[in-house]
């Protein structure tokens, strides 16, 4: 009968009691779970990095386009300005009223024995200043613009020395009002008003005459 004995049996079976060993199994498992947290802490690094660096991004195209919006915000209501201004001195100019034509008619409106000794032009404004707009109990009432309401009166003062002082004056007053510029511009009713009339007078030859004033009315005009 033959024995046969393993020498090495109990060095085996040491090694492996080692390798079951339940202390070294938990610091292997140990170094794991800290090299996977190392590693998932970079990672939540990096992301934190990438998403920092986003984030500055975007808040740069943010400021960007604020600045951008300010920008265009205040040229708008450059824009709006200027066209506002640009409108009323379009009226303006539509609105505004030529001495020459007035001038022009009276040369064209003679009358023998009357002659014109002063011309006046008097242009008054009345300005209104502009109601903003407001809100009360959430609602808006709209304001209203600016206005100037321009009336004009042209004096005329003349001298009447036809051969019966005087006679002339309403002659020439119903010439004034029969003129076609006159007819067109004036205002439809007490268009042209004697506003006075002076006592008969001796020139420096003897020849007797009298001072008269008229004044014509225009339509008043809105701004």
């Amino acid at each position: 009968m033959i024995i046969r004995i393993n020498l090495l049996a109990e060095s085996r079976a040491a090694e492996k009691s080692r390798r079951h060993d339940p202390v070294k199994r938990s610091i292997f498992i140990g170094v794991f779970l800290v090299v996977f947290a190392l590693v998932w802490s970079s990672s939540v690094q990096l992301e934190l990095f990438i998403a920092q660096s986003n984030l500055s991004q975007t808040r740069s195209q943010i400021d960007y386009h604020s600045n951008l919006f300010q920008t265009v915000t205040s040229k708008q209501k450059q824009i709006a300005s200027i066209k506002v201004k640009l409108e009323q001195l379009q009226k303006l100019n539509q609105a505004r009223f030529l001495h020459g034509n007035y001038l022009n008619a009276l040369q064209l409106t003679t009358l023998e024995g009357v002659q014109l000794m002063r011309i006046r032009f008097n242009q008054t404004y009345v300005n209104t200043p502009a109601v903003p707009s407001q809100t009360k109990s959430g609602k808006v009432i709209p304001g209203s613009p600016a206005t100037s309401l321009e009336s004009k009166v042209l004096g005329i003062e003349a001298k009447d020395f036809s051969a019966n002082p005087g006679d002339a004056v309403n002659r020439f007053k119903e010439l004034i009002a029969g003129q076609p510029y006159f007819k067109t511009m004036l205002n439809p009713t007490n268009a042209i008003k004697l506003t006075g009339l002076s006592a008969p007078q001796s020139g420096p030859d003897g020849h007797p005459y009298v001072l008269f004033n008229l004044e014509c009315y225009f339509p008043d005009t809105l701004q």
